[in-house]
């Protein structure tokens, strides 16, 4: 059973993005009204209330860990990201007394809110398409991806007053070389209506056609922005394993395929494997059963617009889903190296694997979001035919609906099921 509730008149024009602080109680919400807003939930009721408002441009939002206090990051058009910290009044008076005139930034943020901004970074290019913190055991730390193609990975120097952030990391995701394309790719791909179809190590040459067309300038219109700004898809989510070290994954432009970045102090950052659909075989079904490739042709790639990695809870494999705007939501198993016959040639990077254990085109449209719960075993997604959709896999890998909400309530038709178990890579 799904409970919702209803947020009334949240704001005066399209929200661009929500999101839940770590506890699940608080909620910031943005707007094209150019207003941030904090909701603090009512746990006797489970209604919704305004704790904050404040005027801000923002495109999407993301809180930091509550072991660094109470922090929001948020992404503009405006090719910002900036800092934001819920203080006292007490705090907010004295920083304004200590040097924030009337008529500073920082005292036009606060307002008669306990929210002040703290720092403004200023490094994009181009629109600040997304942004999230690191996992907390990584230390403060913020990913931002924007219309340049860029993820940069910043660190908080000063965790008292959050004023100075270091630009530690700055990634071209287009032209960053791929992994080895021997040991790159190994792709299965899975369907409600195909279960079998398996591609064990796609074709080198198709792999190739992919990856040179990436970093092909001529294919990519304007450099970074794709044939059109509105047509792309940028998209960023840490892995939430300790285990493996700082590894990203991101999306952008209009390739379709999503990078396993992994960042190192020590050497610059490679990418470690290479989500993309895309390159499918002559004869491969797809979920609609049309748009094969055939007489060499490939399939048109459609951008990822939200990625997000599940916590892996104990998992020996990674989880990884995407949405793009075909409509498709799909649900990737990534294998990491952990033994000697997954390193490649002496002193070589360790290979790691991936396949598509679910594929899901029920939006019917763009999917805009994606997300997974605390323990990596319910999906979200969120499509623009105005429905959120659950999907959960049972004891036996079969991966189902578990149901939609949206503002039209009608009855759903029976979703097929897709079996991971079946469609597992042999290694």
């Amino acid at each position: 059973m799904i409970q919702t509730g209803l947020i009334q008149s949240a704001h005066n024009d399209l929200l661009t993005d929500v999101a839940y602080d770590f506890y699940g109680l608080r909620l910031a919400t943005c707007s094209l009204d150019q207003r941030i807003k904090v909701w603090q939930v009512d746990e006797s009721n489970g209604n919704w209330n305004v704790e904050d408002d404040w005027k801000a441009s923002m495109l999407e939002d993301a809180w930091a860990h509550p072991e660094f206090g109470t922090i929001l990051a948020s992404a503009s058009f405006d090719r910002t990201v900036k800092i934001w910290e819920q203080t006292s009044f007490a705090s907010t008076t004295d920083s304004q007394t200590n040097g924030a005139g009337a008529g500073s930034p920082q005292a036009a943020s606060c307002g008669s809110s306990r929210w002040v901004e703290r720092a403004v970074l200023v490094d994009a290019r181009g629109t600040v398409r997304a942004v999230e913190f690191a996992p907390h055991h990584f230390g403060l730390k913020l990913a931002t991806v924007s219309s340049d193609n860029r993820v940069r990975i910043y660190k908080c120097l000063e965790q008292s007053s959050l004023a100075t952030w270091q630009l530690s990391e700055e990634v071209d995701v287009s032209t960053l070389p791929s992994a080895s394309l021997s040991s790159s790719y190994s792709v299965a791909f899975a369907t409600p209506t195909q279960t079998s179809a398996t591609l064990e190590g796609a074709s080198a040459t198709l792999v190739a056609q992919a990856l040179q067309q990436s970093q092909n300038p001529a294919t990519q219109g304007r450099p970074g922005m794709g044939n059109r700004e509105a047509d792309g898809g940028w998209c960023i989510s840490w892995c939430k394993d300790r285990y493996w070290g700082e590894i990203i994954a991101a999306g952008c432009g209009v390739s379709g395929a999503i990078k396993i970045i992994q960042l190192s102090p020590s050497r610059r950052p490679i990418t470690l494997l290479t989500l993309d659909p895309s390159p499918s075989p002559v004869g491969l079904p797809t979920e609609a059963g049309t748009l094969l490739a055939s007489d060499g042709d490939t399939p048109t790639p459609f951008a990822i617009t939200s990625v997000a990695w599940a916590p892996s809870c104990g998992r020996s494999y990674h989880l990884i889903a995407t949405g793009g705007r075909d409509g498709h939501v799909r649900i990737w198993r990534v294998k990491p190296a952990e033994d000697e016959a997954d390193v490649e040639g002496e002193g070589g990077d360790p290979k790691w694997s991936a396949n598509v254990v679910a594929d899901f085109d029920h939006h019917k449209s763009a999917v805009g979001r994606v997300e997974w719960n605390i323990t990596g075993t319910v999906l979200s997604s969120a499509g623009n035919d105005g429905r959120v959709r659950l999907w959960k896999a049972t004891i036996g890998n079969v991966w189902r609906t578990a149901g939609s909400i949206g503002v039209e309530q009608s009855e759903d038709t029976q979703d097929a099921d897709v079996n991971m178990g079946e469609n597992a890579i042999a290694e």
